[in-house]
């Protein structure tokens, strides 16, 4: 197989990924004919087409299946490589490609960048916000550095670090000022208000009002954390959110905050790694700055 390249692995996996080529040839930054003739070849040096293709979409053929697992473990093995290139040559880490979800993004990512920034002269950071889902996945392929998300995550592959708890708490009407929280098996009488599923969060809140994955009735859903509470505001509902969020979706709500008796519903905030990159000692150090971040910011908070 002397024709083949990474260039073609790469736009392998873009395509298997994105499941259309213009999507695809857009994340590889050529253009679509470019793309398709680029799998092509592949396909032609593999001996095997590797993919359906109709008007819509393209999905993987078995032996596309087969060659996409041995394919993800070549560019795994070079963005490795290349890591272990950058940790040896950039000790003090200059480059630092980092995930988020968006339930964290908002809040505590523009003190994250200032730290960082500070504690690494120089440092190109690059950010992805996204479902965690998706963050591990692409940590996996090597697509990042490393991801800021709620613990745990429990894959093998990845090394997790707790960094800090925070509380949630409880979003509702002004005139709910000063009265009784209810108690969580109460919430499930209420009209609650929840992220789309697929965001960690939803899940934690669904938990501790003990309601099952099973949607009742009465449980409304957002897009974000904003929505939900300007549909609070609007006398929609109630909703819970984590503590951070409270200084930024406040400001233009009208709503009041409440804090739950114990057992006061939480989460765990980390940050996962490969367990295989060679950059884990920055990754430490990344790690202090996102902690010093977070302890900032929550003591700001228990000022007010």
């Amino acid at each position: 197989m002397k024709n083949l390249t990474l260039k073609q692995l790469r736009y392998f996996e873009a395509l298997a990924r994105d499941g259309r080529f213009r999507r695809a040839a857009d994340a590889c930054a050529i253009s679509q004919p470019a793309l398709s003739m680029q799998i092509k070849e592949l396909e032609q040096e593999l001996g095997g087409e590797l993919f359906e293709r109709n008007a819509r979409e393209v999905k993987l053929t078995a032996f596309g299946q087969t060659v996409a697992l041995r394919i993800r473990d070549i560019l795994r093995g070079v963005d490795e490589l290349a890591d272990l290139a950058r940790a040896a040559r950039d000790p003090f880490l200059t480059r630092l490609r980092i995930g988020i979800i968006p339930t964290i993004a908002p809040y505590l990512l523009p003190a994250i960048i200032n730290d960082l920034n500070r504690s690494f002269a120089g440092i190109q950071i690059e950010v992805r916000e996204t479902q965690t889902s998706k963050l591990v996945q692409e940590l996996a392929q090597g697509q990042l550095d490393t991801a800021i998300v709620a613990l745990p995550v429990s894959e093998p592959s990845l090394a997790e670090l707790e960094l800090f708890k925070e509380e949630f708490v409880l979003v509702r009407r002004p005139e709910d000022e000063g009265k009784p929280v209810p108690e969580r098996e109460a919430l499930r009488e209420m009209r609650l208000l929840l992220l789309e599923e697929g965001h960690c969060f939803r899940d934690q809140a669904l938990s501790f009002c003990k309601i099952g994955q099973a949607r009742p009735r009465e449980v409304m859903e957002g897009s974000s954390l904003s929505t939900l509470v300007q549909m609070v505001s609007a006398g929609i509902g109630i909703t819970l959110i984590p503590e951070m969020a409270v200084p930024l979706e406040t400001r233009s709500a009208h709503v009041s905050i409440s804090r739950f008796q114990s057992p006061q519903p939480s989460r765990t905030i980390g940050m996962i790694w490969r367990n295989s990159t060679p950059m884990a000692k920055q990754l430490q150090r990344v790690s202090e700055a996102v902690r010093r971040s977070a302890d900032s910011m929550r003591e700001q908070y228990a000022a007010r």
